[in-house]
């Protein structure tokens, strides 16, 4: 995308003035550009895309409003989203971000549990968002269960049948799906405010050594859902799961659900990246099948 496009936009949305200035290139997950951008203000992150993106950016710029308002955890702070004719933004404050320390993890364990204890009357939020680039609904529900096999699993596997997923996995799938009920046999979690893809890559270290959450799906759910996804792709520290351990402890059932949960991000990579998660799935239906006895 042209940097001339993106400073137009920046001008659009924020209002104001954008030097002619070169914009760095910097990482930022699979699915956007993004961009270290100075201002006459100060230094901003801008995450890019196609016009037609705006409405994923936008959820985005939401779900970190709502985690601010729950004053648990630091987040970006959003300063504007929009779109020009050439492309859609999302421009945050720009935070210099490092690896965390045992003591930043202890922090944001204890931080997590505090947000977590952020609740609502139902599960679901106002509107519907995006995990990655899929669309993920957000129908209230006063049933969990309903809720997570409904608009969370249910949904995957549309999507894994329309991706060319084979027929035993789709059949083991199903079945599982109406299995569901023998892992929340006395077990009724509150709505939690979640980040929603809580994995190592959306956490860091701020330059005052405070945990910064990033790239949220939110809603409200099962706290146990953030959880899981951290043991997902690489973990976190021992120091993280002991603080939040100690802040909130889980479910003595807790474990027997972490494959349940993370099998819908398994099973979303394969939608959006393809590659051998349909193999990674199809070895966790197997595993919770057998927990059910099947």
């Amino acid at each position: 995308m042209q940097e001339a496009v993106i400073r137009s936009a920046l001008a659009v949305v924020l209002q104001t003035k954008v030097a002619d200035a070169p914009l760095t290139r910097v990482s930022g997950g699979n699915i956007h550009q993004c961009f270290r951008c100075p201002l006459p203000s100060g230094e901003v992150f801008v995450k890019a895309a196609a016009p037609d993106s705006l409405p994923m950016l936008s959820s985005e710029a939401a779900a970190l409003q709502e985690l601010a308002g729950a004053s648990a955890l630091r987040v970006p702070s959003v300063l504007g989203v929009g779109k020009n004719e050439g492309c859609a933004i999302l421009v945050l404050e720009w935070i210099a971000l490092s690896p965390p320390s045992p003591a930043v993890e202890w922090q944001l364990g204890e931080r997590l549990a505090d947000q977590h204890r952020v609740t609502n009357a139902k599960y679901g939020w106002r509107h519907n968002n995006y995990i990655g680039s899929t669309l993920q609904p957000n129908v209230w529900s006063t049933d969990w269960l309903h809720f997570w096999r409904t608009h969370r699993f249910d949904v995957q596997l549309d999507l894994a049948a329309r991706n060319g997923a084979d027929a035993r996995f789709l059949e083991r799938a199903t079945l599982l799906s109406a299995l569901m009920d023998g892992f929340f046999t006395s077990y009724i979690p509150q709505p939690s405010l979640l980040h929603g893809d809580l994995w190592s890559g959306n956490r860091a270290s701020d330059e005052r050594n405070r945990p910064v959450v990033f790239d949220p799906a939110s809603y409200f759910g099962d706290r146990e859902v953030d959880l899981a996804m951290t043991r997902l792709f690489g973990g976190f520290s021992p120091e993280f799961y002991a603080a939040y351990q100690r802040a909130w402890p889980l479910d003595a059932g807790a474990a027997a659900r972490v494959d349940l949960y993370n099998l819908y991000h398994v099973l979303n990579h394969h939608a959006l990246f393809g590659g051998e998660y349909l193999q990674r799935a199809s070895a966790m239906v197997d595993k919770l099948l057998a927990e059910t006895g099947h």
